[in-house]
């Protein structure tokens, strides 16, 4: 889940939301929405290389 920064930035948060906090996990604040989305795939790619 991406979303715009008052910054300008964008920012990558997890798609489930913490249970302990009931917030979702920031992994990462990135300069332009590709380069934030170009991340998430790489998140998504590498979960599923340790199931």
């Amino acid at each position: 889940m991406i979303r715009k920064l008052a910054s300008g930035q964008y920012r990558l948060y997890s798609r489930k939301k913490n249970p302990k906090t009931g917030k979702r996990r920031n992994l990462g604040t990135f300069p332009t929405l590709e380069a934030a989305k170009k991340h998430e795939r790489e998140v998504q790619f590498f979960k599923r290389q340790h199931a």
